[in-house]
């Protein structure tokens, strides 16, 4: 549990918040870390910003395996030996935006078709992961609400809970009431990233659409929690900026959801940028070790989130997480529209996936490293009456 290191008002709004904690503010904690504040940080039971800091620094870096069995024992406590499995339903690559590390960027240079599923193929999408035994999907589209209207993705939640025992969202930043249209046909999950908490960052690396305004953005998992989300999934875009930075924004923004959303279940995840189409390069490279260090700093922080591993990661390194914290995967993902019922079809893909496993593969590797992988960890039935 992440205990504020200051008291601050309930009525303060997240952006009051991060205006609390300035980038300049947190360098300089990060540069007055020793090693004494690490072990005296791993060795709480109950951690103030200024611990995960701590725990972030590099200063920690000698403590990692440490901080490993910890969360290790804090994970298995929580969870148990169980992985959830989740597939992204891709519902349309129509883009308004330009998010220039996106690959449905409305100003990427590519022949490849854009699309919006019909109903029909929607349906299709779901048997082909329902056969494959999926219970959990993830539907997405672009940043475009002319074409992927908020009626036309709460149509495909519906379509989706005929299939599905959980149905959760990757979409646009939506008004309350959308999110509850959404959640009065099946949605039970709003995941959405921040990207980066940096303002300036943020608006050289969103340069139109709707996306573009950020302080809409960094309200909206609030608004979907009071509209009746009971699953809340953040993050950020590992690479767009120091992630050292971000990670402690978005920890408080994480803290700040928990209290203010406390009949939502909010986890988190931790998707890094790596092959980016175009020719983008990334900003702020992030080490494979580093993500590491994220994630177990994290699990020490916040014992009861869930913790989402996307396919972006390539395989075995997916497969050395997995003890580290991990409580959620994607499996045999495609990034395309229409990619599980229609393979051949070459619709324009949001990013290539790096663990190219059948879930089947997933399963095995689940099971050889002592867990039980969960293709069902939800019941909407359960909240009805």
């Amino acid at each position: 549990m992440l205990l504020p290191a200051t008291q601050y008002s309930v009525l303060m709004s997240m952006l009051d918040i991060l205006h609390n904690w300035p980038r300049t503010r947190l360098e300089d904690l990060y540069g007055a870390v020793t090693p004494e504040q690490v072990n005296s940080a791993l060795s709480r039971d109950y951690r103030t910003i200024q611990d995960l800091i701590a725990l972030l620094s590099p200063q920690a870096v000698p403590f990692l395996e440490a901080m490993a069995r910890e969360a290790h024992r804090i994970t298995l406590r929580q969870f148990g030996r169980t992985i959830s499995l989740y597939a992204p339903i891709y519902l349309s690559n129509v883009c308004a935006a330009n998010c220039v590390y996106c690959g449905f960027s409305a100003c990427a240079d590519t022949t490849q078709p854009r699309v919006t599923l019909s109903e029909d193929a929607i349906a299709a999408e779901c048997e082909a992961l329902a056969r494959m035994g999926y219970q959990s999907v993830l539907l997405l589209t672009g940043d475009a609400p002319a074409v992927a209207t908020p009626q036309y993705i709460a149509k495909a939640c519906a379509i989706s809970r005929h299939w599905f025992s959980s149905v959760a969202v990757e979409v646009y930043s939506m008004e309350a009431d959308d999110y509850a249209l959404l959640c009065r046909n099946g949605l039970d999950g709003v995941t959405l990233y921040m990207e980066t908490y940096d303002q300036a960052t943020y608006a050289s690396m969103h340069r139109a659409g709707k996306k573009k305004d950020y302080l809409y953005r960094l309200d909206t998992l609030e608004r979907a929690g009071k509209a009746g989300a009971r699953r809340l999934s953040t993050g950020i875009l590992l690479g767009l900026f120091d992630w050292r930075i971000d990670a402690v924004w978005l920890a408080l923004h994480v803290h700040y959801l928990q209290k203010h959303c406390w009949q939502s279940a909010v986890s988190i995840s931790f998707p890094r940028l790596r092959h980016v189409p175009g020719g983008f390069a990334v900003p702020a490279p992030m080490p494979d070790a580093e993500l590491a260090q994220m994630m177990v700093a994290f699990r020490l922080v916040f014992p009861e989130a869930g913790f989402n591993l996307s396919t972006r990661e390539p395989a075995d390194l997916r497969d050395r997480l997995v003890p580290l914290g991990v409580t959620s995967m994607s499996a045999g993902s495609s990034t395309r529209p229409g990619g599980y019922a229609r393979p051949e079809d070459h619709h324009l893909a949001q990013f290539e996936i790096e663990d190219t496993r059948s879930p089947a593969e997933v399963v095995k590797m689940i099971a050889r490293a002592g867990y039980d992988p969960v293709w069902k960890d939800f019941d909407q039935a359960f909240f009805e009456s």
